[in-house]
């Protein structure tokens, strides 16, 4: 019960008949985070013509979306996707940023580019394997915080957010091959309330 994705960002460069086409690859959790990486590479490439991208978020496969930023239909966002899904990976965003050659490439050979970016992007960094995870938000109170750390260690949870107020109130992510163990554990401590994210 695994997933595989990146945990560093990587830098490809394709160039074709003048145009260049840098791809740039991201460990990606939410579609917000999405948002704060296209702005900031809009910034850092305001003179690109395009900002393609493709990103797949989550282990069932549903929630991915493309983009082709102006390009002809198809001819971007679904290649970068189809090197994203060719290494199996999720919780991935890749955007290609082209600035134009002065040369039309035709479909055939955008396709070709969009994909070539990605997949040398993809090429430059390790995939990390990691166990699936259901979250789970816990409350206690102080009196049974070491007990409830020593589970969360003893299980390979995260820790997803965490606030620590007058009742301590944490988000972790359970790895689903032991959610059971986990969440029987964690019932024993009559204190704290368990609900599921």
């Amino acid at each position: 019960m695994y997933y595989y994705s990146i945990d560093k960002t990587a830098v490809a460069e394709f160039k074709d008949r003048g145009s260049r086409f840098i791809a740039y690859a991201y460990p990606l959790k939410n579609a917000e985070e999405f948002k704060k990486i296209l702005q900031g590479l809009k910034k850092d490439h305001p003179k690109a013509v395009h900002h393609c991208f493709a990103y797949r978020i989550g282990y069932d496969g549903n929630n991915f979306r493309v983009n082709d930023d102006g390009e002809p239909g198809g001819s971007a966002g679904k290649p970068i996707l189809n090197a994203i899904d060719s290494k199996n990976l999720t919780n991935i965003l890749i955007v290609v940023v082209r600035y134009f050659g002065g040369t039309l490439l035709g479909v055939p050979g955008l396709i070709n580019a969009y994909k070539s970016a990605a997949a040398m992007a993809l090429q430059l960094v390790p995939f990390i394997q990691y166990p699936i995870e259901i979250s789970y938000q816990l409350q206690f109170d102080y009196t049974v915080m070491n007990e409830v750390m020593m589970i969360i260690k003893q299980m390979n949870c995260s820790i997803i957010k965490q606030d620590y107020q007058l009742f301590n109130v944490i988000e972790i992510g359970i790895p689903k091959a032991k959610l059971q163990e986990a969440l029987d554990k964690i019932r024993q401590l009559h204190t704290v309330e368990l609900r599921k994210v």
